[in-house]
């Protein structure tokens, strides 16, 4: 299920950016001693106490006209409508101010869980921040987010407001398909194509679908939802707020499904945002499969596919695992394949290995090409475990981890697949220590 959403939120220079960096553990939004440095949402996911939840760090809730605040304070309401729970940031060296108490009428009208947290407080004996009371949303919690200091306290009030985990409302067995890629691909033509009708609007106009929508739908006794998420575009090229909002939700889809079709113009070059959506659908450990829309618009002849494929290919090395489909949503051109193909890689998906299988295809694989050795040390392969599907993941119990080369585990993950298959699906193999004897 997606995770809850936390959004930060207060006018410009009060420490939003470096109270999102203390949470997430690094320093991601940039922090500058001025004022509106954040133009765009941020976000990342965070834990704390075995909860996880999803951080947004929005630009600052300023009240005056000029078009540049008018847009943060447009993407922090947005942020602010979405946010399962917010943390109101104000400044307790400067006090309460009136822009303050704007944002504080805004959050009430909200009616979301708050937590009002006065930053920059080194000295929690000599900064008074108790003028903050009078904004009418529970106790101040004063922290300094540059010291770390009281941000334990801060968390902790945090995750005891988030939601209680819901409950899957779809059948076990369902098959979760998020539709990605970005804007004006084809990806509601191809949802209506599937469902075999409007249930999505259909527009030329980029950035059209602004939610998520899950569609459910049944085929030959299975059970399926679809997401058709909004178009993903690169942050400088995103002009409507309501957009730039939709790239999280997309991403929330990815997070909750079970196979990502990632859409392509087959018409256009790959694009670097094409890499990026479908590289975090890839590092989700989502199987993935790669769909080139508008294939009835090339010009082909017995060598078009083929030089396509191999284009493509050189352009995501990375999902040499991933198998392709070319179809027109218009026409309807090879569009039975796409569920076959989405029951294929959902299958490879889920697929166990036998542990002594397993063990015995590493055995012959290190007696085939023995591991490497770093100062008269040689890594020593003890025993091998699937210790996961969903993706397909693995735990070698090895002498010294730190001896392995990413080539060598390259090696392994291609042996597992030259065996088992695994198409279509990232695989994870996780090293850990072990003394004892060769497998």
């Amino acid at each position: 299920m997606p995770k809850p959403i936390v959004a930060i939120v207060g006018r410009p220079n009060v420490g939003k950016s470096t109270l999102f960096n203390r949470i997430v553990g690094e320093r991601i939004a940039i922090v500058e001693d001025m004022p509106g440095v954040t133009r765009d949402r941020l976000y990342q996911d965070a834990e704390w106490q075995g909860r996880e939840f999803t951080l947004v760090d929005t630009g600052g809730l300023d009240f005056a006209e000029d078009v540049i605040t008018a847009q943060i304070r447009k993407q922090a309401e947005l942020a602010i409508n979405e946010a399962d729970v917010i943390l109101f940031a104000v400044d307790a060296r400067e006090g309460l101010t009136a822009i303050d108490e704007e944002v504080a009428r805004t959050l009430r009208r909200a009616d979301k869980p708050v937590i009002l947290v006065a930053n920059k407080v080194e000295h929690f004996d000599k900064i008074p921040y108790y003028d903050f009371y009078q904004l009418g949303l529970g106790e101040p919690i004063p922290v300094s987010a540059a010291e770390g200091l009281n941000t334990g306290d801060m968390l902790d009030e945090l995750v005891s407001k988030l939601p209680d985990q819901e409950e899957d409302a779809y059948p076990p067995d369902t098959i979760r398909i998020a539709v990605i890629g970005r804007p004006n691909v084809g990806k509601s033509s191809l949802v209506n194509a599937i469902l075999g009708e409007e249930r999505v609007i259909v527009s030329d106009i980029p950035g059209t679908t602004r939610d998520a929508i899950d569609s459910t739908f049944e085929r030959n006794g299975k059970n399926y939802v679809l997401v058709d998420t909004a178009g993903m575009r690169r942050r400088r090229k995103i002009d409507l707020p309501a957009e730039r909002y939709s790239v999280l939700r997309a991403l929330r889809a990815v997070d909750r499904c079970d196979v990502a079709l990632m859409i392509f113009d087959a018409t256009e070059e790959i694009a670097e945002q094409d890499k990026r959506i479908v590289g975090y659908a890839h590092d989700k450990g989502k199987a993935i499969i790669l769909v080139y829309n508008k294939w009835d618009l090339i010009e082909k002849d017995d060598k078009t596919m083929n030089k396509f494929e191999k284009k493509m290919r050189g352009e995501l090395t990375f999902l040499s695992y991933a198998p392709t489909l070319y179809i027109s949503a218009l026409t309807k051109q090879r569009l039975p394949k796409v569920i076959e193909t989405v029951d294929f890689v959902a299958e490879e998906a889920s697929k166990r290995v036998a542990t002594s299988d397993l063990n015995n295809l590493i055995r012959e694989a290190t007696q085939h090409n023995p591991p490497p050795a770093d100062k008269h040390r040689r890594l020593k392969i003890f025993y091998a475990t699937q210790g996961g599907v969903k993706p397909p993941t693995f735990i070698l119990f090895v002498n010294e981890p730190e001896i392995m080369h990413f080539s060598y585990q390259r090696y392994l993950e291609n042996k597992i697949r030259d065996t088992y298959g695994f198409e279509g699906t990232p695989i994870r193999i996780f090293l850990r220590k072990r003394e004892g004897n060769d497998i």
